[in-house]
């Protein structure tokens, strides 16, 4: 099935209306190893993608529509997660450049992009209790699903950040602000893990 620029408009509105119904919870784990406001700052990140890709005409190609929301989200986000979605969503759009319609390839491509660019900005690794721990084997499983189409890639993409994401509460964080609290993060889950997994469960309900 081919997912066009207007699926991909459509995808931001959905991250946006889960990450808002998520807010509340995303920012209670974020008061346990952060400063509590992780759940706010992807709500005003993907608000703002999400104007930003409706705002585009409507032929706009979706790489287009992936590098303005990338923008916005950086332009309203003044925190961690700023950097790392727009990287994110950048080196998504550049996995698509030139197509007007995406294939189910193309849509594993973009999600594997994501992570590699939450790796590379973040310089993270798997293991230290980042939103990498959830995309990273979100990426593997949509990449070796990919053969059984959309549906079961973006499931298994699902299912496995939702894993990776729990992984993290056994986690001594060696990254970011919960680095400082050593031992007493193990047993929390991270925000970042977390709030990955609403955004690829989003994708998936909007692009498969």
């Amino acid at each position: 099935m081919a997912t066009d620029a207007a699926a991909i408009r459509a995808m931001f509105g959905t991250i946006a209306t889960d990450v808002e119904a998520n807010k509340d919870e995303l920012c209670r784990l974020d008061g346990v190893i952060g400063d509590a406001d992780h759940g706010i700052a992807m709500s005003l990140g993907f608000a703002a993608a999400r104007d930003a890709a409706a705002a585009l005409p409507d032929d706009a190609e979706p790489t287009a529509i992936l590098n303005a929301a990338a923008k916005a989200f950086l332009n309203a986000v003044g925190a961690s997660c700023g950097p790392l979605y727009a990287t994110a969503l950048m080196r998504a759009g550049a996995a698509v450049k030139g197509k007007t319609t995406l294939e189910d390839a193309d849509v594993v491509a973009m999600v594997a992009a994501m992570a590699a660019g939450i790796r590379d900005r973040g310089k993270a690794e798997l293991g230290n209790k980042t939103m990498y721990d959830a995309w990273a084997p979100a990426a593997q499983a949509a990449t070796d699903a990919a053969a059984a189409g959309l549906a079961q890639a973006m499931q298994a993409a699902e299912d496995a950040a939702r894993k990776g994401a729990e992984a993290t509460k056994d986690m001594v964080a060696s990254k970011g602000r919960a680095e400082r609290l050593g031992e007493r993060a193990r047993g929390h889950v991270d925000p970042g893990a977390a709030s990955a997994v609403v955004v690829i469960e989003a994708m998936r309900r909007a692009l498969a």
